[in-house]
């Protein structure tokens, strides 16, 4: 069943063209690698579907929602989350605790009541035992009560991984999770990818220029040349694809 579909989408930024009439479907549980040269305009499109951007044109459908009408703070309860390419971590926090502030997106809580402990015991040991378990699936428990500072980057990024799933998503969206990695990081997060989609019963939308791990993890690939789709397929018939091979695998990119 198709989860997202975009149609058209077009985003302008004064006289440039940034997403050109860009249209894809992401199914149920699928793993989609979104490709292209800096530029291509793939965190746009990520920006768009977490409604950081607005789209000049076209429509956005995730589970029978406009996406293009929610607003972005209500985006997590919808089943959406993402991670990001730079850590937006919180250094002086525990593991445990910026795992919690990921649940707090769709929680019921409240920032008031969060703030002054109105009747709020309840939830926040649903929400900690929650984090916890997170721990445990990244295989972060051991670390729970270590402040983020000074952990290694392959750590951290596993620990943003399980800050974006304590939202509950049912839709995640990774902004270059292999950036900064070691070579041996990169499969161990390859396989990361794979089980978290099993476990936790995702599909994925993944920006990433490691071309290795993009082919291993992904069910389907979409190429992207300056704003536009270029090719869209398995993904050896997009690494395969002249067009793909001219304009992004072909160069040193």
């Amino acid at each position: 069943m198709t989860m997202l579909e975009a149609n058209d989408i077009s985003v302008k930024f004064g006289g440039i063209v940034a997403l050109d009439g860009l249209s894809f479907t992401i199914d149920d549980g699928q793993i989609c690698g979104l490709i292209g040269p800096n530029g291509a305009g793939k965190t746009t499109m990520f920006n768009v579907i977490s409604r950081i951007y607005e789209a000049s044109s076209g429509q956005l459908t995730f589970r029978g929602h406009n996406l293009l009408k929610v607003p972005a703070h209500r985006i997590a309860k919808l089943g959406v989350a993402r991670t990001f390419q730079n850590l937006a971590l919180f250094p002086t926090m525990t593991l445990l605790e910026n795992v919690m502030v990921g649940g707090h997106s769709t929680g019921t809580i409240g920032f008031a009541r969060s703030i002054f402990r109105f009747g709020t015991a309840r939830a926040e040991q649903t929400l900690r035992d929650e984090a916890g378990d997170l721990l445990v699936a990244l295989d972060l428990d051991k670390l729970a009560f270590h402040p983020a500072a000074g952990l290694p980057f392959g750590t951290l990024k596993r620990l943003e991984i399980a800050r974006a799933l304590a939202a509950h998503p049912t839709f995640l969206l990774m902004d270059e999770p292999a950036s900064g990695l070691t070579h041996s990081e990169v499969d161990e997060l390859s396989e990361t990818i794979k089980r978290i989609r099993d476990e936790f019963k995702l599909a994925v939308l993944l920006v990433e220029h490691h071309m290795a791990m993009v082919m291993n993890v992904s069910d389907k690939v979409i190429a992207m040349e300056f704003g536009r789709k270029i090719a869209e397929g398995s993904p050896s018939a997009v690494q395969n694809d002249q067009r793909v091979i001219d304009s992004y695998l072909g160069t040193s990119s």
